[in-house]
């Protein structure tokens, strides 16, 4: 690390007079090119990228010799602090967002989950005060848990008066936050008015609980009856389901965490005729499979998340979706529980086993490695599948590709460093990590958000970091 950059983090630290930062010679990804250019970083923002920059105000450089430049990354899908019976997933959201920014990500969306009965905007208020604590920007998904008189006022006061664009449904877990097909035809006439998304956790509630009842009845209770008991027809039912009411409806959708090629088809079909349905998977649908199931429970069990591993077939349908345009981005559901005293309490009834994982932190390096330099997808498409696409969805108005009047977020790329993922290393709050293992070449060299180096070689930067809430800004 350079005297000067070293310096000017030491004085984000203390909130001094910062002076612009200049990023020379960077590669830029413009409309599939790309392009050496310089960022001038103003006040927080994008002031100009142009071929030499020369600036008449103080200014540190950053020297960035041909290495690659993404905006910061987008997760669409993460859960910090979720409350379950099993205690709240073991990021909070300072921990989980310094694992993001450690991962070049540098906004994420969370979700308000309401309990049945209680106001959608009282929830959101809450989980709102909970994020204060992170040092990357956020905004929420908030789930209509319950329908009742108010709560289609309630969803026009949020979009209108908090900046919230999209609502998440439960089509499964009926017993705790799933609703009705009544209901969710509510909400989506609801969201049609407001020209709000309907963002979907797509699996059939009756064939899981069917199967648990059968599972659990034969005495079969390891973590490879969680993933038998959510089989790929669940994510398809539910998934035409959501398809033809949104047919119905006119309301605009968003399938998260699809995992199966069964359902990349319905979602194909439906953009091919029309429908205005949005497609979201994550690494490990791309990356892992139903395998790991056949293992002891310590080994196993932190492979239990919704929807579970499928097959490697289903993996490679995912990935020629993202390259394809059917799905347009990947979030990660970061969601990680600690093995020992969250997922143990499940050893002698797999529906006990709180249900997910972290990830957040390797996203851009599992899909640069295993995606990029594969050549599954492009340098282009990796932008688009982790950025663009995901601001753009949701309506972050503020978060694009490097251009003027952008959040000055971005991400100087070490393409050439390789490492391996360890839960010894990683930064994640968890004891186990379902990446542990694999090898990654390319990871966040530095990090800028806000204008401010949060992330250099190895070393934070959050001290004083404040990351800001996005619907403030719709």
């Amino acid at each position: 690390m350079t005297n000067a950059l070293f310096l000017r983090m030491r004085n984000n630290e203390k909130k001094e007079f910062m002076v612009d930062l200049l990023i020379k010679n960077g590669l830029i990804i413009q409309g599939g090119n790309e392009i050496l250019q310089d960022i001038l970083i103003r006040d927080e923002k994008i002031y100009a990228v142009d071929n030499n920059i020369v600036t008449d105000q103080p200014v540190e450089i950053i020297q960035a010799d041909g290495r690659m430049i993404f905006p910061g990354g987008v997760d669409p899908h993460v859960h910090m602090e979720l409350p379950t019976p099993a205690g709240n997933s073991s990021d909070d959201f300072y921990s989980g967002s310094k694992a993001a920014i450690a991962g070049g990500t540098t906004t994420f969306i969370d979700f308000v989950t309401p309990g049945k009965g209680e106001s959608l905007i009282s929830a959101f208020l809450k989980r709102k005060k909970l994020a204060e604590k992170s040092i990357t920007d956020y905004s929420f998904h908030v789930s209509p848990t319950w329908w009742g008189n108010e709560s289609a006022n309630e969803m026009e006061i949020l979009v209108k008066e908090h900046g919230i664009r999209s609502f998440k449904c439960y089509m499964a877990y009926q017993e705790t936050v799933g609703i009705t097909d009544s209901e969710l035809m509510k909400v989506m006439r609801t969201a049609k008015k407001l020209d709000a998304l309907v963002t979907l956790h797509c699996e059939d509630n009756g064939i899981i609980q069917q199967n648990i009842q059968k599972y659990l009845g034969q005495g079969n209770v390891s973590p490879k009856y969680h993933a038998l008991s959510r089989p790929p027809a669940a994510e398809a039912l539910a998934v035409k389901k959501a398809i033809d009411f949104a047919a119905v409806t006119g309301c605009r959708i968003y399938i998260v965490h699809v995992s199966t090629s069964g359902a990349v088809d319905l979602i194909r079909k439906a953009r091919s005729s029309g429908l205005e349905v949005y497609g979201e998977t994550c690494p490990q649908y791309l990356l892992l499979d139903d395998s790991v199931y056949d293992q002891p429970f310590e080994k196993s069990a932190p492979f239990v998340i919704s929807p579970p591993l499928r097959k490697k077939e289903d993996r490679q349908a995912l990935w020629e979706a993202l390259a394809d345009g059917t799905l347009q981005t990947v979030g990660t559901d970061h969601c990680p529980f600690n093995l020992k005293g969250q997922k143990d309490l499940g050893k002698e009834d797999f529906t006990k086993i709180p249900n997910g994982a972290g990830g957040v932190e390797h996203r851009l390096s599992l899909l640069y490695t295993y995606g990029v330099l594969t050549k599954k997808i492009s340098l282009k498409k990796l932008q688009e599948i982790t950025s663009e696409n995901p601001a753009s969805v949701f309506g972050l108005k503020t978060k694009d590709s490097p251009k003027h009047g952008i959040d000055a977020d971005l991400v100087i790329w070490s393409s050439d460093k390789e490492s391996e993922i360890s839960t010894a290393t990683h930064h994640q709050n968890c004891d186990s990590n379902i990446y542990e293992g694999l090898k990654i070449t390319g990871i966040p060299g530095i990090v800028i958000a806000g204008g401010e180096i949060v992330f250099m070689d190895n070393r934070f930067n959050e001290r004083g970091r404040k990351g800001k809430f996005l619907g403030d800004q719709n």
